[in-house]
């Protein structure tokens, strides 16, 4: 359910199911399940999530693995597999452990990553509400820095009162807060708490990077921090030293320690060398850890990490050293502990076809297991399998290879079954009980079976001239089955380790010689103190005594030496020195392991021999002791307290040499793999394989040629010969080669590889690129390896006895292992973490104060605190220390004693706070943070002034240049006054020159004047003349103004057609007017627009949400509530838009773009002209669109000057797209926002459409019904122009959903087309109607004519002269008058055409006009 494991697993087919968290990224839910394989990347995990979740695919994800050590965030590469990296969990990993705030669970988390690259954690209230909780938490539990007064603090050099007690209850005090870290000066003190506590996710990553120790919490962290900085700035090698007792939680800090390394090494993310050095881990615990009575997961061997970092502080490499694994754990088990762990994990977790394949059996059926009932409930083992198998690939393990290993692993195991009998016939010769056991060993091993029979059973002696078979005896035979599998376990254990190596080499470290900087974690075996005690335990607390020796020098001996040869005031505090402990044991001639090396020697000796020699050396020696009763034991006194040695097996344990005939036996092994585990020299081991792997190949490709010739010859009693010949050879070599089948593979392959890659380079049709293995072994890399580690040194020596110098042994080797360890100790700057063991029955967050007290005691930690307390932590030689605060030293200080106190005493620097020696100062930290805050505000100061001294530099040239530059301009206003003078004498002469002559011209023109005025009365007479025949003209020009009227009627009809518009509209205008909500500000404006990306606010940088203002102009994007407070003025309109001012024509509002007397903008009405006047008859007038530069050019050109743009540069195409570009910019479209749904429904409120959108539109449509009238020639039907033009007339308001935006397309279509369509019928119309007018004037012509004639021929009458001209001047107005009715026009026409024919008798037919009103006639009758 909901409240599951996170990250759990559930298995499924045919794949697996991850459960990814997404978190704050998909509110509601809790996790998204998703299928995968092994295979699978993470970048297809997450693929899946954004689908299932649908989330923004615009964003970038990454996922997150949850580590085992507490919740640590560790971001995955695309290509890295989710589910390996999920069985590398431990196996509890996939219990119900907690609840979904719990940070011990394993999950996968998706993250949001920033465009920096960092992870975005999400910024919401209850984010920040969660982790302001989260940081209460942590100052509660002190992990961040608690409140001034605590009364236990972080650090034990602060406690007022430096007494054992005081130590104690401080430690007891933060182990019950869950404070497991303690800091003495840099040393860390750790309490193990058996329960893990989730202090090591990203958030403490960050907190302790780049801090100085001290500054923050104690944590491992922070001690692995400094470690890191200190060796990138100061360039020298650094070394963590963990010390402790077995249990006290040593290998799960060196896991934390290495995982914090890599991690500041690629800040999170895992590559390469740092993977392989985390699936190190697993393995090497795999192979070498056992269960204990002290430890769940003991370490029976020490070793020694070194990481290598390249100068930028990226990881480069690493090597393991490994020292003296317990080899006698295989063999026997003492009471409540286990065999190692990879016994376990392979029996729980191999296959049916691994079981079969390796014969495996229970746990109980081996010997070597079942010693000791030791139960294994409440562990998947199965799950550490799969864990272990998939950290081995990681290391760079193959398949082929892993079972060979497993292999070796089930020989092993079987080989201990081996049980053996007293022959019945002969009492000096065994035999073996369970020969069944036999054929199996020697099938895992591949080795003869009667070889092995005879190995286990007898031994080989070499005489004088002679050769003896001796049969063992029964307990000698125990030993030398023992030996064997021993020497075979350690073999495969350095084996391992040296291939481990070899995958965290760096391949530069061959070619170049740079320096390389390293962090050294010591994870070494711990003090042990069991019921029984043998020689494995001697060696352990030999080198924690060691261990503890060196601690002593640096904190203790080094240091008070210093002092005593500085010549300061200092008392000595007495410290526990162990060297007399360690000259017991390693000190020639008479030390412990020396004596030891000397029994062994002598076939003759025995346990009591070795103990009387130690008796008789050391009888006096206070570190030593031996028991009062008859017991073969000894005592030492080391550092933690007394141990009681058992010297059984000592001797035996020192040497422990397989003979000679083992080894042989061994070494004819078919398999490669073993025959490698007893090579002693790697180089030489890998040469013999290549050249045997190479001519097993050459055989078998001239074979494989043989085949195919005769294969193609048909030959059939050759190729029968043959095949005989090839079938009792293979017969007879059929082991042989199935057993070398691993040597070609392993060796002969990349070879293979390497020939057919230099083939297909050379082939020009090969396309795919072949791939190599990684970690391919080569003899630089192997003679590198043994030149920088202490491979095989133990064990390999011991497998070749027939070699003239004898091996040394095994104590000798490990003394020498010792001796290097201290000095690549000696050559780093050492960091201490004490390791301390809280209780003895492994109780989670359980103090026990004797058990914490003895170890506090023997570890010399009260006197740990008080040298640190009084002592001075911060060194300064003379030089360095003058070179260091050279800034705030005064002038011609130099580096003596005496200038640097007077120094001190000038700055008032506490006396007890620093000493000045012969060649050195001592600082405390507070007075060296004093120091360094001086400088830093020094240094300060000197900025400022430099910046002051430069300013002024700055100011003072520019002054200077100011200054040239006004001498400079004065003089030119001198030269300039000058040439004024002189143009001003020389513009007053030619003035009274100008003046004469113009005087002479005047005089000329006066009587010019008067012989005009007589021509002009000439004139007059001619003029008024003239004037009498135009009166004439003006009655004829009647018809005309006649036909005036009618154009005026179509233009009468055109406002019909805009007031239907008008009230088709209104409705929809009203309603959408409050939803649109135009404002203006500050020249802005504002109506709402539709987001479709993520957009901030450009007054409160907060995100807009889909919907929201804009400026029409500029595009100004803000909230509403921001509208109104903004101060920003609009860049592209200041002011009232004012025609005369701003050119602007494109994103206007159209009542900005027009006037009283031009309602309809003049770049339309210039745009449609040109269009009737040249496109009328183009074909695709609008379908096709223009060049792109043209428009833009023509956009800017109109946008410049409207009146100034000539269009016949253009083409007609880029002036129909300029106009339809026009139409889309418009804020509002001509039909507007308001009118978009209603606009049917609207014929009775055609008065709330603004005036200029009706002229515009009218006019618009006007031109459209004559594109549309000319669609034989264009091609342009009402639809077409429908499709075209509705998107621009008729666009869809803002506030609608995009998608039904996309659906109403049809809808505006067709109601454009309509309106086109009705105004096509109406103007057919109207052109009938001007038809019939252009008849009856011609009618009317007709009859004018003949009356004129006949009033030429009667002389009429004044009265109807008079009558006739005033018929002329109404129908003058008539023509004027465009804003009357058709029928009110017509009225008129028939009215006064009835007066003026009246009188003359005309017949109404003639005129085909109705009847005039009575009143009117009545009223020109009594007129005339």
């Amino acid at each position: 359910g909901p409240g599951g494991v996170m990250g759990q697993m559930s298995r499924s087919r045919p794949g697996l199911t991850l459960r990814v968290y997404p978190g704050p990224l998909a509110e509601g839910t809790i996790y998204c399940p998703v299928g995968a394989r092994k295979s699978t990347s993470a970048a297809d995990v997450i693929a899946g999530v954004i689908e299932r979740l649908r989330l923004e695919r615009t964003q970038c994800y990454v996922l997150a693995e949850v580590k085992e050590f507490g919740g640590e965030e560790w971001i995955l590469n695309p290509g890295d597999c989710p589910v390996q990296r999920m069985m590398l969990w431990p196996r509890n990993a996939l219990e119900n452990r907690g609840g979904l705030g719990s940070g011990e669970d394993y999950r996968f988390l998706l993250r949001e990553k920033n465009l920096d690259g960092s992870i975005h954690y999400g910024g919401s209230l209850q984010m920040w509400l969660r982790v302001t909780e989260e940081r209460r938490h942590m100052v509660e539990r002190g992990f961040l820095p608690q409140p001034a007064g605590s009364q236990h603090p972080a650090d034990l050099c602060a406690l007022p009162e430096l007494t054992e007690r005081a130590l104690l209850e401080s430690l007891r005090a933060r182990f019950r807060q869950e404070k497991i870290y303690t800091y003495v000066g840099s040393i860390l003190i750790v309490v193990n708490p058996f329960q893990f506590l989730p202090i090591y996710n990203p958030k403490y990553v960050k907190m302790y990077d780049n801090h100085t120790l001290g500054k923050l919490e104690p944590h491992i962290y922070a001690v692995a921090d400094v470690a890191y900085h200190a060796m990138l700035q100061r360039r020298k090698d650094q070394c963590i030293v963990i010390s402790g007792e077995s249990g006290s939680g040593k290998t799960q800090s060196t896991n934390f320690l290495i995982h914090h390394l890599t991690a500041l090494s690629q800040k999170g993310f895992a590559s390469g060398v740092e993977q392989t050095i985390l699936g190190a881990g697993p393995v090497l615990e795999a192979f070498g850890n056992a269960k204990t009575a002290h430890n769940n997961n003991s370490s029976r061997f020490g070793k020694f990490i070194q990481v290598n970092y390249q100068e930028s502080g990226t990881v480069r490499g690493a090597y393991v050293e490994k020292y003296l694994l317990e080899k006698s754990r295989l063999v026997y088990q003492e009471h409540n502990e286990r065999n190692y762990h990879v016994f376990y994990y392979l029996l729980a977790g191999a296959s049916e076809e691994e079981r079969k394949t390796f014969h495996l059996l229970q746990p109980e059926e081996y010997h070597y297991l079942n010693q000791v009932h030791s139960t294994l409930e409440g562990e998947d083992l199965k799950h550490d399998f799969e864990r272990l198998q998939l950290a081995m690939e990681m290391v760079g393990f193959l398949p082929a290879t892993r079972k060979q290993i497993f292999s070796l692993l089930s020989a092993i195991l079987l080989l201990g079954n081996i049980r053996y009998k007293k022959k019945t016939y002969r009492d000096d010769s065994i035999d073996i009980c369970n020969p069944e056991v036999l054929p199996i060993v020697s099938e895992l091993l591949e080795v003869k079976e009667e070889v092995l029979l005879e190995a286990l059973t007898t031994r080989k002696t070499v005489t004088v001239g002679d050769r003896l078979i001796v049969p063992y005896k029964l307990a000698e035979a125990g030993t030398v089955r023992d030996s064997m599998a021993k020497s075979l376990y350690s073999a495969l254990f350095d084996w391992i380790v040296f291939r481990t190596n070899h995958a965290l080499l760096n391949n530069r470290d061959l070619e170049d010689n740079a320096k390389i900087l390293s962090i050294g974690v010591l994870d070494i075996f711990g003090f042990e103190d069991y019921e029984n005690n043998s020689f494995e335990q001697f060696c352990i607390n030999f080198a924690n005594e060691r261990l503890q020796h060196y601690f002593n020098q640096h904190i203790f001996k080094l240091e008070q030496e210093e002092y005593r040869a500085e010549g300061i005031s200092w008392h000595n505090i007495d410290y526990i020195d162990n060297s007399g402990c360690i000259n017991l044991i390693s000190k020639k001639p008479t030390a412990l392991l020396h004596l030891l090396d000397e029994e062994c020697n002598f076939p003759q000796a025995t346990n009591q021999t070795l103990l009387d020699k130690f008796r008789r050396q050391h009888d006096a020696n206070r570190y030593i002791e031996f028991p009062a009763v008859m017991e073969p034991a000894f005592i030492i006194h080391h550092y933690a307290g007394k141990v009681k040695y058992g010297v059984k097996d000592f001797r035996e344990k020192n040497t422990d040499h397989l003979r000679p005939d083992i080894v042989a036996l061994l070494k004819s092994s078919k398999k490669a793999f073993i025959c490698g585990l007893m090579g002693i020299d790697p180089v030489a081991t890998f040469r013999w394989a290549v050249l045997r792997a190479y001519f097993r190949a050459l055989v078998a490709f001239r074979e494989a040629g043989s085949r195919h010739t005769h294969s193609k010859t048909g030959n059939a009693r050759i190729q029968g010969t043959h095949m005989n010949t090839r079938s009792r050879h293979t017969h007879s070599n059929t082991g042989h080669h199935r057993s070398h089948v691993h040597d070609f593979c392993c060796v002969c392959l990349p070879l293979t590889l390497l020939f057919f890659l230099f083939f297909f380079r050379r082939n020009k049709n090969y396309k795919s690129k072949p791939s190599l293995p990684k970690h391919l072994l080569d003899v630089k890399s192997l003679r590198y390896l043994s030149s920088v580690t202490l491979h095989d040194r133990i064990t390999k020596s011991l497998l070749h006895l027939h070699k003239k110098k004898k091996p040394p042994s095994i104590s000798a080797q490990f003394q020498a292992s010792l001796n290097k360890l201290m000095e690549t100790l000696g050559q780093s700057e050492p960091y201490f973490v004490k390791c301390i063991r809280s209780n003895a029955e492994k109780l989670p967050l359980r103090f026990n104060d004797s058990l914490v007290l003895r170890q506090l005691r023997y570890t010399g930690m009260l006197e740990t605190v008080r040298i640190r307390q009084s002592g001075y932590s911060i060194k300064f030689t003379f030089q360095h220390f003058v070179s260091h605060f050279l800034i705030l030293l005064p002038r011609g200080t130099s580096p003596t004693k005496a200038g640097i106190r007077d120094f001190f005493r000038k700055i008032h620097l506490a006396p007890a706070g620093y000493q000045v020696g012969n060649t050195m100062v001592f600082l405390r930290e507070a007075e060296r943070q004093h120091l360094q805050s001086l400088l830093h505000q020094e240094v300060l100061r000197r900025i400022a002034a430099l910046q002051r001294r430069f300013r002024a530099v700055l100011e003072r040239k520019h002054f200077v240049r100011m200054r040239q530059a006004s001498s400079m301009i004065q003089v030119t206003a001198a030269a300039l006054r000058l040439q004024a003078v002189w143009r001003g004498f020389r513009e007053r002469r030619a003035y009274q020159e100008c003046r004469e002559a113009a005087v002479v011209l005047q005089r000329s023109w006066r009587s010019c004047l008067g012989r005009r005025t007589l021509a002009a009365v000439v004139i007059q007479g001619s003029w008024k003349a003239c004037r009498e025949r135009r009166r004439y003209r003006r009655i004829q020009d009647v018809v005309a103004e006649l036909q005036a009227a009618g154009r005026g009627y179509l233009a009468r009809l055109s406002n019909i057609c805009k007031t239907m518009v008008e009230c088709l509209l209104v409705l929809r205008s009203k309603r959408l007017c409050c939803l649109l909500q135009v404002e203006e500000h500050n020249g802005h404006i504002f109506k709402a627009t539709q987001y479709s990306i993520p957009t901030y606010c450009e007054y409160c940088s907060s995100l807009i949400w889909m919907m929201d203002r804009a400026c029409v102009f500029c595009r100004y994007a803000c909230h509403r509530k921001c509208c109104t407070k903004m101060t920003t003025k609009c860049s592209k309109k200041v002011g009232d838009y004012d025609p005369e001012l701003s050119s602007r024509q494109f994103g206007v509002e159209l009542s900005r773009l027009s006037r009283e007397e031009h309602t309809v903008p003049h770049l339309v009405e210039k745009l449609i002209n040109y269009i009737e006047m040249h496109g009328l008859y183009t074909e695709g007038i609008y379908r096709k669109s223009g060049s792109t530069n043209k428009v833009k050019e023509l956009r800017q050109g109109l946008d410049t000057d409207v009146s100034s743009m000539n269009l016949d540069d253009y083409n007609i195409h880029v002036i129909a797209s300029v106009l339809k570009q026009w139409l889309r910019d418009l804020p509002s479209p001509l039909m507007t926002f308001e009118l978009y749904e209603e606009f049917l429904r609207a014929m009775g409120k055609a008065s709330t459409w603004p005036l200029t959108h009706l002229s515009t539109l009218e006019r618009l449509i006007f031109h459209l019904v004559r594109i549309a009238l000319q669609e034989d020639t264009n091609r342009m039907s009402a639809n077409a122009l429908a499709i075209v033009f509705a998107p621009c007339v008729l666009r869809c308001p803002d506030t609608i959903d995009p998608l039904q935006s996309v659906q109403d397309i049809s809808k505006t279509t067709a109601c454009v087309e309509l309106i086109i369509n009705e105004q096509m019928r109406k103007y057919t119309a109207r052109l009938k109607d001007i038809s019939s007018l252009e008849f009856a004037e011609s009618k009317a012509k007709s009859r004018l004519m003949h009356i004129k004639s006949s009033l030429v021929r009667s002389k009429p009458c004044k009265c109807h002269l008079c009558l006739i001209e005033s018929a002329v001047c109404l129908a003058n107005r008539l023509w004027d008058d465009y804003t009357c009715s058709h029928h009110f026009m017509c009225s008129k026409i028939q009215l006064f055409l009835r007066i003026i024919l009246k009188p003359f008798y005309v017949p109404p037919h003639v005129l085909y006009l109705t009847p005039p009103p009575t009143h009117l006639t009545e009223t020109c009758t009594n007129h005339c």
